[in-house]
């Protein structure tokens, strides 16, 4: 695979000095290799920058950049994928965070990797987003984009929640939990995994339905197909907090529905060589580890 990449964004984590090092070495080295290179104007103001990179905003990234590299933690490359989904602007995701599931190029490494992924040699895989919308009395008030997952919870009020749920218009059951989260394949390994739904391989085309200690206990969580609409309706008096994500939040009244189905945007991740989604699950649920004894 050839790349064709001359103008390169830079996006850092959000509101983060610790990462000034490693944004300002990597622009360094992009501009060595006579690349046009271009820094979030978050990442610019939060990080004190000296240099002369040009500054931009996401729009700008979006319109004219050929990649954004994101240094951070999943966080952050959830939130760059959100803003740029519409524009369809492959990502790297370059780990200053923890985990990493997402932003699987390590820190020490970057230059390494980055220098393979430039000269073309990396892999591209899509993944797919969710459409989120947030209706009263059939106007919309909300929406959004999520790449992990929604969650439609209980909020501040310390009580359980019910709710309709429904798929393509037909009911399926009405629920008393703490609530409801529906997840992407690629967010199925973020707090869906914690309450015990499945782990959904990224180029499977599904939704998956997890409960949250619902108050029947033969609620079980669901893998739909990716082409419906699923439909939260929140039953009186029950007020419930939509979280997008993980990031972004709204709050809903009783009688409000939350829809979601896929979105038509899909966000473009670049993997480097010898990337392998099992190995990543390998390394960071610790699979085929020996148990420690005490």
């Amino acid at each position: 695979m050839k790349a064709h990449f001359e103008t390169i964004a830079i996006v850092g984590k959000y509101q983060s000095r610790d990462v000034a090092d490693a944004v300002l070495l990597i622009a360094a080295f992009l501009r060595e290799r006579g690349l046009t290179v271009w820094i979030e104007q978050g990442t610019a103001s939060s990080i004190g920058m000296a240099g002369g990179y040009a500054v931009a905003t996401y729009d700008e990234i979006g319109a004219n950049s050929d990649l954004a590299l994101v240094l951070g933690g999943d966080g952050t490359l959830l939130n760059t994928a959100r803003r740029l989904a519409e524009h369809d602007v492959p990502l790297i995701g370059v780990n200053q965070g923890r985990l990493g599931f997402l932003t699987d190029v390590g820190r020490e490494e970057a230059v390494d990797r980055l220098t393979e992924m430039l000269a073309g040699q990396y892999s591209e895989e899509r993944r797919s987003m969710l459409n989120v919308e947030v209706l009263r009395n059939g106007d919309r008030v909300f929406r959004t984009l999520a790449l992990n997952d929604v969650v439609v919870n209980k909020g501040d009020i310390g009580r359980m929640i019910e709710f309709d749920v429904s798929i393509d218009s037909e009911f399926v059951y009405t629920q008393r939990s703490d609530g409801m989260i529906v997840t992407t394949p690629t967010g199925s390994t973020a707090y869906a995994l914690s309450a015990n739904g499945p782990i959904l391989h990224p180029n499977v085309g599904g939704i998956a339905l997890v409960p949250l200690c619902p108050h029947g206990l033969t609620a079980r969580p669901i893998t739909l197909p990716d082409n419906c609409t699923i439909d939260i309706a929140l039953l009186p008096p029950h007020d419930a907090r939509v979280h997008c994500d993980g990031q972004t939040h709204f709050d809903a009244r009783s009688g409000d529905c939350v829809r979601i189905s896929r979105s038509p945007n899909v966000v473009r991740l670049l993997h480097p060589p010898g990337y392998s989604y099992f190995a990543m699950l390998r390394e960071k649920l610790h699979w085929s580890a020996v148990p420690r004894l005490p």
